[in-house]
């Protein structure tokens, strides 16, 4: 995923951010959201 699309072009974002590190972008599986850094992953 290139930059321009987890951010607006106000400089926020609505990407959720992974609660454990907190720099990283979580991944949306559509079943799932994982964070690729340390494994925390939320089941919907």
């Amino acid at each position: 995923m290139a930059h321009y699309e987890l951010y607006n072009d106000d400089g926020t974002t609505d990407s959720e951010q992974c609660p454990r590190c907190g720099d990283t972008f979580l991944a949306d599986h559509g079943d799932r959201k994982h964070c690729g850094r340390c494994g925390y992953t939320e089941w919907a």
